[in-house]
């Protein structure tokens, strides 16, 4: 059975592998039952309140955040303004668990150090402060928690681990299995998209299950794509929009974990099966809220939010981080805009508020972001 940590590989592929490849079954399932025994510190972690001044003192989110809606007389709720001078940057440490699965391990680079031999510490040395990179200067984000948090990753996590995840305070990551699976540092969408998890963490909280798990997922996909093309100065038309394309070796029969622009397309393999991801909810995967069943399709129906927010960026055009990130990053932290349990539906209403709020002078970005939504079948209005 899987646990429900944050982990960039689902457990419904990892269970596949092990019946594929007997030889690699142990360590996959040391993998799953590694996410089992810790979920549940990730998962009080995760309800902590944005920037740690928790509700009446008691330290978690409430179980609901209510839709923010404007009423007369009032004015909404805005993100943080710039708290981000431009002499600021990232605080990282990297740690290496020399195999083992003690964390945060032995630190082999803090802030400013040389680089060392390790390719998998430089990839995450790097991914991090990518990531910090968008947040701050795209979005005035000060870190995860806008306030200046360390970034702490654990290279070189158990044998032939394979998965990379956020644990609640850091991010870890596995070697690859070598047959299926690369090292897990190799992806910079990747190391972003777990960061992302934080990010989620500190903000809106979004439960880990049915529609507002994938949409937890959804959003880690988004910032995972975002720092990727920022990094490389692509438009969005230019970018290939694939999660996880690093990740997979030559014995795989696909291009990437997920692809944004065209889901349910990313693999066909005779191990790994075919893409599960819809891209329309006329094909919404209606699963049990269980363990067992990927938390409802977190992992699977994520690919219909995807999807709409690839229309979105490539209807508006240019860098995708810029006015079609914005709206995104907007909904996700703005205080009171989305409940914990959000679905679909509402999600995309409240992209509606964050994009006539803060383009009010380009009716353009409405009609892009309406666009989008028709385009997977969420009607909003």
């Amino acid at each position: 059975m899987t646990g429900t940590r944050c982990t960039i590989i689902p457990g419904y592929l990892l269970a596949r592998i092990a019946e594929a490849e007997p030889e690699l079954a142990t360590a996959v399932e040391f993998t799953l039952q590694d996410s089992a025994q810790t979920r549940g510190r990730r998962e009080m972690l995760a309800t902590r309140w944005p920037g740690g001044h928790p509700p009446e003192q008691g330290g978690f989110l409430p179980s609901t955040m209510p839709l923010h809606r404007e009423a007369a007389g009032t004015e909404a709720p805005r993100p943080a303004p710039s708290v981000v001078p431009e002499e600021a940057g990232p605080r990282r440490s990297v740690y290496d668990a020399d195999g083992a699965t003690t964390l945060p391990g032995r630190l082999v680079r803090g802030e400013g150090d040389p680089a060392t031999d390790d390719i998998a510490a430089t990839e995450a040395y790097d991914g991090l402060g990518a990531t910090w990179e968008l947040l701050a200067r795209s979005y005035d984000r000060d870190s995860l928690d806008g306030q200046g948090m360390v970034l702490a990753a654990t290279v070189h996590y158990g044998r032939d681990y394979d998965n990379a995840f956020w644990d609640g305070r850091q991010m870890v990551f596995g070697d690859g299995d070598g047959v299926y699976f690369t090292r897990f540092t190799a992806s910079l969408d990747v190391i972003a998209h777990e960061l992302g998890h934080g990010l989620v963490q500190y903000t809106s909280g979004l439960t880990y299950v049915g529609q507002p798990g994938a949409l937890n997922e959804s959003v880690c996909d988004v910032i995972g794509s975002l720092v990727r093309q920022r990094v490389l100065g692509q438009s969005a038309e230019a970018a290939d929009w694939l999660i996880g394309a690093d990740l997979l070796t030559d014995r795989v029969q696909g291009v990437a974990l997920r692809s944004m622009s065209a889901p349910g397309t990313a693999y066909d393999d005779p191990a790994l099966g075919t893409d599960p991801q819809p891209a329309h909810m006329d094909d919404y995967v209606d699963l049990p809220h269980d363990a067992d069943n990927d938390n409802g399709g977190v992992h699977i129906n994520s690919g219909i939010p995807n999807k709409a927010f690839h229309l979105f960026a490539t209807a508006l055009g240019g860098p995708a981080w810029e006015r079609a990130g914005q709206v995104w990053y907007d909904t996700l932290a703005t205080r009171g805009r989305l409940a914990r349990d959000v679905d679909f539906a509402t999600f995309a209403a409240a992209t509606l508020v964050s994009a006539r709020e803060r383009y009010a002078d380009a009716p353009e970005v409405v009609e892009a972001l309406l666009g989008a939504w028709d385009g997977v079948g969420i009607e909003v209005s």
